[in-house]
């Protein structure tokens, strides 16, 4: 069934796809809701993608809390069948199976409704990239203000956290998601840490759902990509991403620092 959910997907302009993005999430605007619904029910495709959407979002949500609600279990169940996951492994590790499987349903989601159809590189493969370990140096600062680092992506460079926030550059790490550049740059605060990506080429299809906050003119979307907090936001024109272990209210502090500017 997923096969033929995927192609219907793959034939749906953008702008289709943000309708049913918005209808699984809510936000679809009253005037369009009754011709939206009405082409879901008549394609069982359509509503298989718009349900995967919806249990997408509540995964998101539900992996933020320590004990999933009984309605989001038996979702999972429901998901565990779709994805394969073997009954005996998740009765050895409930919690860990129960992750694995939001993870899965949001993962397929966020690649065929989010990004624009199947292949397409989205905000959650960047996040996916940024939880990987460095593998270059730590990059040094440059500038006599000391706020930006050796490295840059397109010309879009990396901020100097430490003089101003105490969150030193550990590290970077280089890769391509889908056939562009990414390139990531980790941070040190202590114990915890941090990942701030930025994505080559014109900024990935923004995602459906998180909470958005504009700062300076620039809309800052928080939300859990891979279980992880993250904020998303574009610089230049370019998709960034910064995650890891710091509050919503931090990470959106880091992101909007000036350097940060963004259309």
């Amino acid at each position: 069934m997923w096969g033929a959910v995927s192609d219907v997907a793959s034939q749906l302009s953008p702008a289709e796809l943000a309708e049913l993005c918005a209808l699984a999430d809510g936000t679809l605007p009253a005037h369009r809701r009754a011709a939206v619904e009405a082409r879901v029910a008549a394609s069982p495709e359509l509503q298989e993608l718009v349900e995967h959407q919806r249990r997408a979002i509540l995964a998101t949500q539900a992996l933020a809390t320590d004990d999933p609600p009984p309605s989001l279990q038996a979702a999972v169940e429901t998901q565990r069948e779709s994805f394969g996951v073997r009954r005996g492994r998740a009765r050895r590790a409930p919690r860990l199976a129960l992750a694995g499987v939001l993870a899965a349903a949001a993962a397929v989601v966020a690649a065929v409704v989010l990004s624009g159809g199947p292949g397409a590189p989205t905000v959650a493969d960047a996040a996916r990239l940024a939880a990987e370990s460095p593998t270059g140096p730590a990059p040094l600062a440059v500038g006599s203000a000391g706020t930006r680092l050796a490295i840059a992506v397109e010309g879009v460079p990396f901020p100097d956290l430490s003089r101003a926030y105490g969150w030193r550059a550990l590290g970077v790490r280089r890769g391509r998601i889908d056939g562009r550049e990414a390139t990531v740059v980790f941070y040190g605060k202590g114990s915890r840490r941090l990942a701030y990506a930025i994505v080559a080429g014109a900024g990935l299809a923004r995602p459906s759902g998180g909470r958005t906050e504009v700062r300076r003119a620039v809309p800052y979307q928080a939300l859990r990509l891979n279980g992880r907090l993250a904020v998303t936001w574009r610089r230049t024109g370019h998709t960034c991403v910064l995650i890891g272990d710091a509050s919503r209210a931090e990470l959106l502090k880091l992101a909007s620092w000036p350097l940060s500017s963004s259309r």
